[in-house]
């Protein structure tokens, strides 16, 4: 009867557990695509390959998962089967999600403030430190003169006065 009751467990967890697998597997569509033409169909590819998913960090829209991907698949299909033109469809892409869908964004004033911004501050704070110790080297030296010139002779004097007869200072 126990080895009855196993087999029963067994089968009906291995049930189901291929159940909600399959379940799974049906949330993973292939979208199929119909073109006029193979060079249709290559351009489809390359948009989708040079295309980043704004949803996902580093994922182009071909390997993208996620719906927003899957919609911007769709208008470029649509948009091939139009007839338009590469530079058309990435521009519509630019216009409607910004310059993140494309890898190699253009350089506009923002980008450039991206990339030599922190070249400025680096330069900046250079710049600072190095002023800023030329200033504290000429504090140093002035005051230096200072000592050198006011308390040379107070300090000969106060010598002076604490010499005993043989010419040593007293203690």
């Amino acid at each position: 009867m126990n080895s009855r009751l196993r087999k029963w467990s067994l089968r009906s967890f291995a049930a189901v557990a291929l159940s909600l697998f399959a379940a799974q597997a049906s949330y993973a569509t292939i979208d199929l695509y119909k073109f006029d033409s193979p060079e249709q169909e290559q351009q489809f590819k390359e948009l989708g390959q040079t295309l980043r998913c704004p949803k996902c960090q580093n994922n182009n829209i071909a390997d993208s998962s996620a719906e927003l991907a899957q919609d911007m698949r769709h208008k470029v299909y649509e948009m091939t089967k139009a007839g338009k033109t590469d530079e058309q469809i990435v521009a519509y892409m630019i216009d409607r999600y910004g310059n993140f869908v494309t890898y190699d964004p253009p350089l506009t004033a923002g980008t450039l403030i991206l990339w030599l911004g922190p070249l400025g501050v680096l330069v900046f704070g250079f710049g600072f430190i190095v002023l800023r110790s030329k200033k504290n080297k000429t504090t140093i030296e002035a005051n230096s003169e200072e000592w050198d010139n006011e308390h040379e002779e107070r300090l000969n004097a106060l010598l002076d006065e604490n010499k005993n007869e043989d010419g040593k200072v007293n203690k």
